[in-house]
């Protein structure tokens, strides 16, 4: 019973296609990033323009990650034997950076700023009702994100997903997202805070707080997308359904050893078992065949295997 809950997991982890949450969190930002700038214009709160800032980051990080699917989607080649999987790795990677840079450096310096020019607010009411409608789009976003999330972590508490999943994209989104949020109940508190007070310092204070908080989340996103360039198996629950499954096969007595590659959506993998005796070196190479057929069909998302039998066992 155990086996097979894994094996369906398994399953609806190669079923998993991020689009759905890219395009979702892009138009949300979009919309956002406009109604941000607007209000900047007209308010002159510099924790708002940081969030208008960082909303247009994610819009350009969305437009990233699609391309990176696309390319990802890119064909086996002489260069690329094992095809372009990794492709999302790399522009998940530079979405962090711009993350990093772009959304977080920029609102520091604009805080920064705002502290030395001192200028106040105006309209500051404009503020609260764009901050509190970038509040409900963001949150629908998360809340698409949260549900494919929900079905691909399974058991697992949300901070384990994070370190184990191998979909960069959606970490993307759903670190984005998270940033987004917290941001966005900063910069309301500052905006709040300025008005309650007449003091735009609060307000300064917010810009420079949302960008440290883009920075830190850049970074640990960096962290982990970096682990998965290097080159990383698939994750612990898809390893432990894939081991239970060739165990489970009666032509193989035992798996010697076992070596999974995450390529993208993909997994590369090497297997060395010792097989049950058989006749002929051709009801061997039928035996293993058998083997790679079923476990291609319970695990799409297996396209390469190396499987070498070791020499007979005395069964």
């Amino acid at each position: 019973m155990k086996r097979a809950k894994k094996t369906r997991a398994a399953r609806s982890a190669s079923r998993y296609d991020p689009t759905r949450s890219i395009v979702y969190a892009l138009g949300a930002n979009v919309a956002i990033a406009v109604a941000k700038f607007v209000g900047a214009f007209f308010t002159g709160s510099g924790a708002l323009l940081a969030e208008a800032l960082h909303s247009l980051a994610d819009s350009g990080n969305e437009g990233l990650l699609l391309w990176g699917r696309r390319q990802a989607r890119r064909p086996p080649s002489a260069d690329h034997p094992l095809g372009h999987g990794r492709a999302t790795y790399f522009w998940s990677f530079i979405v962090a950076m711009l993350l990093f840079s772009t959304g977080g450096i920029a609102s520091i310096y604009e805080g920064i700023h705002k502290l030395q020019g001192h200028e106040g607010l105006q309209s500051p009411w404009i503020a609260v009702a764009i901050l509190a409608f970038s509040a409900v789009a963001e949150g629908i976003s998360q809340a698409i994100a949260m549900k494919q999330i929900t079905r691909l972590r399974g058991d697992r508490s949300l901070w384990r997903w994070f370190r184990e999943t191998r979909r960069s994209e959606l970490l993307v989104v759903f670190s984005e997202n998270a940033a987004a949020l917290v941001g966005l109940a900063i910069a309301l508190a500052a905006v709040l805070l300025a008005m309650a007070t007449g003091n735009d310092l609060y307000d300064a204070g917010g810009t420079i707080a949302v960008g440290v908080l883009l920075v830190v989340v850049a970074l640990i996103l960096a962290a982990e997308i970096k682990s998965l360039l290097i080159g990383e198996s698939a994750a612990p629950a898809v390893r432990d359904a894939i081991r239970d499954f060739l165990d489970a096969r009666e032509e193989i007595v035992e798996i010697a050893s076992m070596i999974t590659q995450q390529q993208g959506e993909a997994i590369m993998l090497n297997v060395k078992a010792r097989m049950r005796r058989t006749t002929t070196a051709g009801e061997l190479v039928a035996a293993i065949a058998r083997c790679e057929t079923a476990l291609q069909t319970a695990f799409p998302q297996v396209k390469w295997i190396f499987f070498e039998p070791l020499p007979r066992s005395k069964d």
